[in-house]
């Protein structure tokens, strides 16, 4: 039988950082990564690499959120199997900040942008090409993006030199059909492009919605140990790795860093499948409002939030 052609990519870092404002240990990083390299996983990435300088409050989050080279030589000093990668969000890096990729310990770098902002990602992937990296253009929130907008991108794309092309589920809204009309769509506009998929769990279908992509082609998945990620999470890797047919992923080293770390992780911080969240979802709308009031004593008032959430008056409490 052909081997699989899908390549997992590991968010933990980098998605997970949305819960704990990026407070991992070094021990915890680099555990992760020998766990995620044992397993055969191909990429982890390992967090931002936007610039600190163009970042408000980044002296309060942990170092994956603006990361260093010389700190990332640290804490991977010998690179094994599994590449490490990093995202950039337009406006928030300077590209002067990038090394080489001769010089530099990431091997692949994500432009993550709106629909609006194509334009300006695909100037950051042509920077980041030339400079030796593997590139990918990751479109989010596509569930509000208009069929003319999403057109007019695929003519930019289509000439452009990234690599790989992300369809994005951010607000967790998507369902099957949804996921596999946009995959179809995006292979007849760019036919000579790579797809990745990266999914939110906001109605529990990140993990089969990451099925139905890998099912119509598409070759990047991003997925995050124990779905660690903002609010409702990501597709968890230990899923896709013993899920997926004919690769050569091993599940016991990526159970060993569940274990070890995610699940003591878990009591003190908050992410997964949860009622706010699920509400978001199913409106299709950014979970901000669900995290804030997870952060309340009203956590867990669900009717309430479903209530102002579906009416138009929105009302405010006044200061």
């Amino acid at each position: 039988m052909k081997l699989n052609q899908c390549k997992i990519v590991d968010c933990t870092i980098r998605d997970g950082g949305l819960v704990n404002n990026w407070d991992f240990s070094v021990d915890f990083v680099q555990k992760l990564y020998a766990g995620l390299n044992e397993a055969g996983v191909d990429y982890m990435e390992i967090g931002y690499k936007n610039s600190p300088k163009l970042l408000k409050g980044a002296e309060n989050a942990g170092p994956w959120r603006f990361l260093n080279d010389d700190f990332l030589r640290k804490v991977i000093p010998q690179k094994g199997h599994t590449k490490l990668s990093a995202l950039v969000d337009i406006g928030r890096v300077d590209e002067n900040d990038i090394l080489p990729r001769s010089e530099s310990m990431l091997d692949l770098i994500r432009v993550a942008c709106y629909i609006k902002d194509v334009d300006k990602a695909l100037q950051l992937v042509q920077v980041f090409h030339d400079l030796g990296y593997e590139t990918t253009i990751n479109i989010m929130a596509l569930s509000n993006v208009m069929e003319n907008e999403l057109i007019e991108a695929f003519e930019m794309i289509k000439a452009s030199v990234v690599d790989v092309v992300y369809i994005v589920d951010s607000y967790g809204s998507l369902d099957y059909k949804d996921m596999q009309y946009l995959v179809e769509k995006f292979k007849t506009h760019l036919p000579n492009k790579r797809l990745g998929v990266h999914t939110h769990n906001n109605m529990q279908l990140a993990f089969s919605n990451t099925l139905v992509a890998v099912d119509h082609g598409v070759e990047l998945l991003d997925a995050s140990v124990y779905g660690m990620g903002r609010a409702a999470g990501n597709c968890p890797t230990e899923l896709l790795v013993t899920h997926l047919k004919n690769t050569k992923y091993n599940l016991r080293p990526v159970l060993q860093v569940l274990e070890e770390l995610l699940i003591p992780l878990r009591e003190k911080e908050e992410w997964g499948y949860i009622i706010p969240y699920m509400i978001t979802g199913t409106l299709d709308e950014h979970p901000r409002s669900a995290m804030a009031l997870r952060a309340t004593e009203d956590r867990d008032k669900s009717v309430d939030f479903y209530d102002k959430m579906t009416t138009p008056e929105v009302n405010f409490d006044k200061k």
